[in-house]
């Protein structure tokens, strides 16, 4: 049987190939992202019906490292790492909860979230982080020098960083912008063992910071410029067609910062296309908060200019102002272009959210069961929008990627249903009653809230 191996290529069409063992992030003759190309043709000697029993057989039972969401889809992520050096904590694998009662609310028939937050560190970030940090755990074994892994961080990634290194015992450096994640996201890293540096400046500042040292060769970067990264991303959507029964939703809809979970989002069920394990391709809705929309504004200018490629499209950058949804506070998505390929591939749009439409949209949706980050709102608050315009019909079923857990960001909960975030009605607010301790003071309560007995 012909092996199963994966390059390197550059994603503008260059002839540049290398392998995943070297340290090469952008393509030298243009400067354009890579990204992983798979021997088709090697995967192809497997029928659609080989591969689906294959990883129905591991899928979070299988021997380890193949129980993992990521690595029991090896051959499709990194087929040629030894698995000795695989470092994994059991990512994936992940709920794809019915939410029937909040997708009744705004007019549709079947909405699922993707709870990838109920991963190791609480994020999505896990599934790419394991491909990573595998891979430089294998380049180190052959020899090649890597000092410390780095990263730029909104909270997620640098806690994702920080736990996967810890394992393998690699340095970790993590930069952050000072006073702009949430104390459970700084915390993470620093129990973890990583280098955690608080710049003043925001993430895109220091994304600029960490690819100066990368591209000098002081650290490997470990950001998702480094197309690793959504390898291990991309089997988020292989999970839910498998979750699914090996098929395709009619939409997923996915919070958008530095843009790379786009573009895995579309690897994936790209590749499940190509092999033949589904039969169509989902659209793809990319939700951005409107203090950091360049997405959005691209797309939208482009909208009216008929005839507009999306893959033609420039993103510009903006200056990404606070927001709830700390974690996409990004003003320069290092994967825009990306992201407007996995756009055009999968007929996609873009919408955005206000501060209230995305905090309002997660307490809708918890008062109906989930526990939805503030990114996570964002994509909600985007999805009652397209709904409510007729672009997502009430027949279609639905995928919303939840991308981080909401015990991450209690302060946003709290501060929500206390009345106290800025400018912000909290039209869902819950707050606890105080009342005397006297069953009849808490039957008045009872009374008050749901009527006499």
């Amino acid at each position: 049987m012909r092996p199963f191996v994966a390059r390197f290529r550059c994603a503008e069409g260059c002839d540049f190939e290398a392998g995943l063992d070297e340290v090469v992030y952008t393509c030298p003759r243009c400067g354009g992202l890579l990204e992983v190309a798979h021997d088709l043709e090697a995967l192809r000697q497997r029928g659609a019906a080989e591969w689906k029993a294959l990883f129905d057989g591991r899928f979070r039972t299988g021997p380890w490292p193949y129980g993992s969401g990521v690595w029991g889809k090896k051959e499709w992520v990194h087929p040629g790492l030894d698995e000795a050096h695989v470092v994994s904590m059991g990512e994936g694998g992940t709920p794809l909860l019915r939410v029937d009662r909040w997708a009744r609310e705004i007019g549709l028939q079947d909405v699922r979230v993707k709870e990838c937050g109920v991963s190791h560190t609480g994020s999505f970030k896990d599934l790419g982080m394991t491909v990573l940090v595998s891979a430089v755990a294998g380049m180190r074994a052959k020899g090649v020098a890597i000092r410390a892994v780095a990263c730029a961080s909104t909270g997620d990634t640098s806690a994702a960083l920080a736990s996967y290194c810890a394992a393998a015992g690699i340095p970790c450096v993590v930069l952050l912008p000072r006073g702009r994640i949430s104390t459970a996201q700084l915390v993470q890293p620093i129990a973890n063992g990583a280098l955690v540096l608080e710049l003043d400046t925001d993430f895109d500042g220091c994304m600029t910071v960490v690819r100066e040292l990368a591209a000098g060769g002081r650290v490997y970067l470990a950001n998702s410029m480094n197309s690793l990264r959504l390898e291990g991303q991309k089997t988020a959507s292989i999970e839910v067609a498998q979750q699914l029964g090996w098929e395709s939703p009619e939409w997923v809809v996915l919070p958008g910062g530095n843009l790379g979970n786009a573009s895995a989002v579309a690897r994936g069920f790209l590749l499940l296309r190509d092999l033949g394990l589904v039969s169509r391709l989902p659209r793809l809705a990319v939700a951005q908060a409107e203090r950091a929309n360049p997405l959005y504004r691209a797309v939208s200018a482009a909208g009216d200019r008929p005839g507009t490629r999306l893959s033609d499209v420039q993103v510009e950058p903006v200056a990404a102002q606070p927001t709830l949804a700390s974690a996409i506070q990004i003003g320069a998505p290092v994967s825009a272009r990306r992201a407007l390929r996995a756009l055009e591939a999968l007929d996609g749009v873009v919408e955005q959210a206000t501060e209230a439409e995305l905090a309002d949209a997660a307490a809708r949706a918890d008062r109906a069961g989930l526990f939805t980050c503030p990114h996570t709102g964002v994509a909600l608050a985007a999805l009652e929008k397209l709904a409510s315009r007729g672009v997502v019909r009430p027949h279609e079923r639905v995928v919303v990627l939840s991308t981080a857990h909401g015990l991450k960001f209690s302060d946003f909960k709290v501060a929500y249903h206390e009345g106290t975030l800025p400018g912000i009605a909290s039209r869902h607010r819950n707050p606890a009653v105080r009342v005397a301790a006297s069953a009849s003071a808490v039957e008045d309560a009872i009374a008050a809230r749901f009527g006499p007995s």
